[in-house]
């Protein structure tokens, strides 16, 4: 079938042309039109199918003059009955184009201000933030889907990370954070099960949107990797019965902070050489090693590694060929920046109904990318992992400070 989004991206290359606008209303109006016509058909162009009503014949040239100058269309032909598009009749043409390009633009991050620059040289009135987020609102159906969609099978790997958005509550501007989960599955595939938005990230907030995930059908959790969040420690805890790992990259920066300034570079260097032994035990002695040697000038990173060891090296016990991908929340950084790229277009949002629908979108489109890539992790190691249970001494959960 047609691509049923409208290549904003490449039309906003053509921005510095003198027929940007009317390059983008003729594109709009030729998407409509071979939608339109493929349900008509009942088959895409050059698809085979059984329940295909007739076929094209080639195209008619048609000028339409608008306030943009005269629009070159090529509406389609049938060998049987014939074909008018509908929105061209008037009024018609300005409000469903509009609306096509207002629905791209908004998710291309494209700010509402731009928008009404658009909206008002293609010589329509201008259009406000609520008109926009009004006319964007049948994205919802889609992503409210994504978000709740039945999650079948066993994921052994959960990953989870917040970000901080700015939201009016009450005319205040308040900072909300946006979890995000990602989890692997035993086909090693990587998706995206879950979006909450709350006020903190307290236990009660995580433990509601974890318990979420498994009346969706979340199971099979062997080890959930994330920074050290008391509140979803204790979530963790109290929703799954499964090991948890603390970001590595996180976990270094907090114990380097610890450290002199002028010594962090050698103590980095001394903490990586655990990170690189081939079984828990000898990291853990030569994480013990580190801490014994810089305890009488760092007391507090020898404390730090005491109260921390077992739960940054928790990957230890998974498969090796999993374990480049479990130590950290690595996975989720480029997803985060791309949120936050999209996010600080608005600034601030409005609702937390306006956050779920952009972030949302911007999150469905990641997780189709990503079903299109090979699989994330190997599955060989998948069976065996999910036959055996988690080795005892992981599934504590330390409740040092972070």
């Amino acid at each position: 079938m047609t691509e049923d989004r409208l290549p904003l991206a490449e039309l906003l290359a053509k921005a510095g042309d003198g027929d940007f606008l009317r390059t983008i209303a003729e594109s709009v109006m030729q998407l409509l039109m071979e939608a339109d016509v493929e349900g008509m058909i009942g088959a895409g162009r050059h698809e085979r199918t059984l329940e295909r009503a007739t076929y094209r014949n080639g195209y008619r040239d048609r000028s339409l003059d608008t306030r943009l100058g005269s629009l070159q269309l090529r509406i389609p032909k049938l060998r049987q009955g014939s074909y008018f598009p509908p929105f061209l009749e008037p009024r018609k043409l300005s409000e469903k184009a509009l609306v096509a390009v207002i629905q791209e633009a908004w998710i291309s991050g494209v700010s509402t201000r731009r928008v009404d620059d658009l909206v008002q040289a293609m010589g329509l009135s201008g259009i406000g933030k609520s008109t926009v987020s009004k006319l964007c609102k049948d994205i919802d159906e889609r992503v409210g889907g994504f978000l709740d969609r039945p999650l079948t099978g066993d994921w052994p790997y959960l990953w989870l990370d917040a970000t901080y958005l700015k939201q009016r509550e009450g005319g205040r501007i308040v900072s909300v954070a946006a979890i995000i989960a990602v989890a692997v599955n035993t086909d090693g595939k990587r998706e995206i099960v879950g979006l909450h938005i709350g006020p903190s990230e307290a236990e009660t907030f995580w433990s509601t949107f974890l318990k979420s995930l498994v009346r969706r059908g979340l199971s099979g959790v062997k080890l959930v990797i994330s920074d050290a969040h008391e509140g979803l420690k204790a979530a963790i805890r109290r929703v799954f019965s499964a090991s948890w790992q603390r970001c590595r990259v996180h976990w270094m920066r907090n114990a380097l902070s610890y450290v002199p300034k002028a010594q962090q570079s050698m103590a980095a260097a001394a903490l990586r050489q655990a990170f690189i032994q081939p079984d828990r035990a000898g990291a853990a002695q030569a994480l013990r090693h580190v801490a014994d040697q810089l305890r009488a000038k760092c007391p507090k990173l020898g404390t730090f590694i005491d109260d921390s060891e077992t739960d940054v090296l928790a990957h230890l016990d998974f498969p090796s060929q999993h374990r480049t991908r479990i130590h950290s929340t690595n996975s989720l950084e480029r997803l985060n920046k791309e949120v936050k790229r999209r996010a600080d277009v608005v600034g601030i949002f409005p609702n937390e109904g306006s956050i779920i629908r952009l972030i949302g979108a911007v999150l469905l489109e990641a997780n189709d990318e990503w079903q299109t890539q090979n699989r994330y992790m190997q599955t060989e190691p998948m069976a065996e992992l999910m036959a055996t249970d988690t080795k005892p001494e992981t599934v504590r959960i330390s409740t040092a400070a972070a």
